[in-house]
């Protein structure tokens, strides 16, 4: 996660939300706990290349191009968000599916943006998340995590 955030930091104007650690979404019993992040990063090009670049920064983590769905990972980076931009293709849909229906997902992004109305909603990140049904347990790794960013 550092030595993501860490890159992502180079790309363009970023910032990054503290750390969070969830409940595992699926995969198998006893799974360890994920440590989430959203950082917003400011830059040029298009969606499908940030999304190339994603990947790559994936596979240098060590992640393998095949798995078994909500398998452990080393690194998972998703694109949640590109300015307004609104896709569905094989390969990319914008925003992400799961950005409204995940706690994991919107608590860091309400830290960043929860006044942000993601494209398609008519509400706030932050109205999103009060609103949330997502049993999955989700905690701020709090104060003392900014040297792990």
């Amino acid at each position: 996660m550092r030595a993501a955030l860490a890159e992502l930091a180079k790309w363009g104007p970023f910032r990054a939300s503290s750390l969070w650690r969830s409940e595992p979404l699926g995969g198998e019993p006893g799974q360890p706990w994920y440590v989430n992040a959203v950082a917003e990063v400011v830059l040029d090009g298009d969606p499908f290349q940030c999304l190339a670049r994603l990947r790559a920064l994936e596979r240098a983590a060590g992640r393998p191009d095949a798995r078994a769905k909500n398998a452990p990972r080393t690194l998972d980076l998703d694109l949640l968000l590109f300015g307004r931009a609104e896709l569905r293709t094989a390969e990319l849909w914008l925003p992400h599916p799961g950005l409204t229906r995940r706690r994991f997902v919107l608590a860091p992004l309400a830290e960043l943006a929860p006044e942000l109305v993601p494209p398609g909603e008519t509400r706030s990140v932050a109205a999103l998340l009060r609103d949330l049904d997502d049993p999955l347990r989700v905690e701020d790794l709090g104060p003392g995590t900014e040297d792990l960013r």
